[in-house]
């Protein structure tokens, strides 16, 4: 399903605030066409790795290459062909998810944005709420938003912050299974987050654990379920988040 090249390779990668290490020269690659999924405790330097990734905080060492070129000199070109979507970050309310969307098109510089739009809708079944005020949608809706959002530049590469985080059961199992599909029909490449670790195994096909700025393990789920001899991911994940059964890193 995967190919080994790499859609994102983070070498050495280190970042201090004031001094304070919150990320210690950390590496790993996402491959072409996988799920992959970023995990840790918080505060184990997760948004600082996105945030570096998406080029909105500077890194103190290291280096970052995203389809094998560095943002440096080719930092259009790159944020034009990757997306990040978080039910965290807020569109404005005072537009309908109709003006959002054709907004960040513009933004884009989408050619078709009518047609890319009502495609991008039927596909998140979100086509009745473009005419509705964006601050009286449901959770759930505002995360099918985003994610159409997060699409409309054709994206290879998607930055995934908790997408399912809020939401209930069925609109997170509807959530999975479009993520799913989108990859497998569109060949996008994603970086997930996530603290649901039943969720993390259902659609990733590798994972990165982090704990304290630093790459504690990495691996697919069932390799690391085996190498920790627990009975799922959840367990492996306090397992490293407890430091149970590995050594101690300062």
């Amino acid at each position: 399903m995967t190919s080994k090249n790499s859609i994102i390779e983070v070498k050495g990668l280190a970042k201090e605030f004031n001094r304070v290490p919150a990320v210690r020269g950390i590496s790993f690659d996402v491959y072409e066409g996988e799920i992959c999924g970023l995990l840790g405790p918080n505060g184990a330097g997760k948004t600082t790795t996105i945030q570096m990734i998406l080029d909105l905080i500077t890194p103190t060492a290291g280096t970052i290459k995203i389809f094998g070129k560095e943002m440096k000199g080719n930092r259009e070109e790159i944020l034009g062909a990757m997306n990040f979507s978080s039910p965290y970050v807020a569109l404005p309310g005072n537009l309908t998810a109709w003006e959002n969307l054709a907004t960040f098109a513009r933004l884009y510089g989408v050619l078709d944005i009518k047609g890319t739009i009502h495609s991008l809708a039927d596909f998140f079944d979100i086509r009745a709420l473009l005419p509705k005020m964006t601050s009286s949608l449901s959770t759930g809706q505002l995360t099918r938003l985003n994610l159409t959002k997060a699409l409309l530049n054709s994206p290879k590469l998607l930055l995934l912050d908790e997408p399912t985080s809020s939401l209930d059961p069925d609109i997170a199992d509807r959530t999975r299974k479009m993520l799913v599909k989108i990859r497998n029909e569109r060949k996008v490449t994603m970086l997930y987050t996530s603290h649901n670790m039943e969720e993390v195994e259902e659609i990733c096909d590798r994972v990165v654990f982090l704990q304290k700025g630093i790459v504690k393990d990495f691996g697919t789920p069932n390799e690391l379920i085996a190498k920790y001899g627990r009975k799922d991911l959840n367990d492996v994940f306090l397992a490293i988040a407890r430091e149970h059964g590995i050594d101690k890193e300062d």
